[in-house]
């Protein structure tokens, strides 16, 4: 059935025709499959699923850890942007990683000694999400536990970890199973349970919300990886400084890393991507690496020959970029994706659909022209989880929201700078391909994503697909007018109350 898909391409292809969300709808179908029935699982690339398939895009204002823990236990995958320092980028992949473990391999861990005042300290500065700490002696051996309990009734911070601790621990070996540590854990009623090695030294631990959480089923819609961790993304640019950042992400536990550049089909992408690819595969085999963005099939197909684990395809269609209109390039994103897939069809590369989504409708657009995954910017942009505050203009909430080539950006750091292949740090000398501004408050991401999903489950009710590996079999489309569009949209009423998955600018 995908033939009818191909056929409405390539017409519109000999008209020299590009189309983009607000021209396309999709046909209905028979359907045999409700709605709350329809599986949405993808896969972001080769080896990194997805139980939805949305992703937090790589932006300052977007993805930083609290947005990539509440994308991740919902479902889908956030990728920490590479505006930060690289340590602390890799400080934001590690809060992902700790904050849900089935098995905590690598404990963070204080010394007997330590001054609870200072441990305390150093929790706020990482930021961990946790109060548990394992104590160790000066030979690295297992002495105690500090709990919220410990902390919370000690009522002298200049003492020490020794004065505070408990001590009366149920510890497991090394090979104790999640099935052992839940059972061990229930019958002595404790919430912890540290694995020791034969000479006392710490082994990993389990932490019993986890350990419950899992085996109640109550995570099954969040992405964890083997070991019953938040799955997290982040993303990286091109050159020596690139790889350093690379490594150190892999070492806290990145499960795929994004070559983000403007243009993905340039040289020194493919030079990089290449020797970047083969030094991490060799180094960290479990790591996929995507690359992008590029908008066109014949650099889907050079980015996939070069060994890219998923494509990103997108140039211009977001809310806050200006490349189309600075440079005069791109192509519409429903045909670019679309000729992007086609190029690489077979090849088992998944590919992103970024940008330009305004409705939850677009999302079902992007993935039956192809797309594995979308990812949104703006309408997460405006959530709790979002970096920033909320400002309060024309007597409603708002928070800020910018494109990584806006001026602000590319003035505040220099990785911004780097992604749109600008030297210079001068305010005039740097030729800006996004802008800044405000989005409308949205509350908490939760609430955001499930609107969205429920428009692509009902999207794919009405063509009749149960899975996005059948939506990508029986989509079809038609181009629409610009009255056709108009009739979608509401129309000859005065909206007087707005619903939570629809607002219409003001043109």
């Amino acid at each position: 059935m995908r033939e009818k898909k191909d056929v409405f391409f390539t017409k519109m292809e000999a008209l020299g025709l590009a189309l983009t969300f607000d021209e396309v709808i999709l046909k209905t179908g028979y359907a045999e499959v409700m709605p709350d029935d329809i599986s949405v699982e993808s896969r972001f690339s080769r080896n990194i699923p997805l139980k939805n398939p949305l992703v937090s895009a790589a932006m300052d204002r977007v993805t930083e850890a609290p947005m990539a823990i509440e994308m991740a236990k919902l479902g889908g995958l956030g990728i920490i942007h590479g505006a930060l320092a690289p340590k602390e980028q890799a400080s934001h992949v590690a809060r992902v990683k700790f904050y849900m473990n089935g098995k905590i391999e690598k404990p963070i861990t204080v010394r007997v000694n330590d001054v609870i005042e200072q441990i305390l300290k150093r929790r706020e500065d990482k930021a961990y999400p946790f109060h548990s700490f394992l104590v160790l002696d000066d030979n690295d051996r297992l002495v105690g536990l500090l709990t919220r309990n410990d902390f919370e009734i000690c009522s002298d911070m200049t003492l020490t970890a020794r004065e505070v601790m408990t001590t009366e621990l149920i510890t497991g070996v090394p090979g104790t199973t999640l099935d052992e540590a839940y059972e061990m854990m229930h019958r002595h009623k404790k919430k912890i349970l540290p694995l020791i090695n034969s000479d006392g030294r710490s082994a990993g631990m389990y932490v019993w919300s986890d350990v419950q959480r899992i085996k109640t089923g109550s995570s099954r819609m969040n992405n964890v990886d083997a070991k019953g961790q938040l799955r997290v993304g982040a993303a990286i640019g091109v050159g020596d400084e690139a790889l350093e950042r690379a490594s150190l992400l892999a070492a806290n536990g990145v499960d795929v890393l994004v070559i983000d550049t403007a243009h993905g089909d340039s040289k020194p992408v493919f030079e990089t991507l290449v020797r970047m690819v083969k030094e991490l595969k060799a180094t960290f085999p479990s790591i996929d690496v995507v690359a992008g963005n590029i908008s066109e099939g014949p650099s889907a197909r050079r980015l996939a020959d070069a060994g890219a684990d998923g494509i990103k395809v997108g140039q211009g269609p977001g809310s806050i970029c200006t490349t189309r209109v600075i440079a005069g390039i791109g192509c519409p994103q429903v045909t670019a994706v679309y000729n992007c897939v086609k190029a690489i069809e077979g090849s088992g590369i998944p590919t992103c659909a970024d940008g330009g989504i305004q409705y939850s409708g677009d999302v079902t657009k992007a993935i039956a022209a192809g797309a594995h995954s979308v990812m949104i910017g703006s309408k997460l942009a405006g959530t709790k989880e979002s970096p920033g505050t909320i400002i309060l203009w024309k007597n409603r909430q708002w928070k800020n929201y910018r494109g990584m080539g806006s001026m602000s950006a590319m003035l505040e750091r220099k990785e911004a700078r780097d992604r749109y292949k600008q030297v210079s740090s001068g305010k005039t000398e740097l030729i800006a391909e996004g802008i800044e501004g405000l989005v409308p408050y949205a509350g908490e991401v939760a609430s955001v994503i499930y609107q969205f999903l429920g428009g692509l489950r009902r999207g794919m009710g009405y063509v009749g697909a149960a899975s996005i590996p059948e939506l990508h079999e029986k989509a079809d489309f038609y181009r629409i007018t610009k009255s056709g569009l108009d009739e979608s949209h509401p129309h000859d009423v005065i909206i007087t109350e707005e619903a939570p998955n629809y607002h219409r600018s003001e043109s």
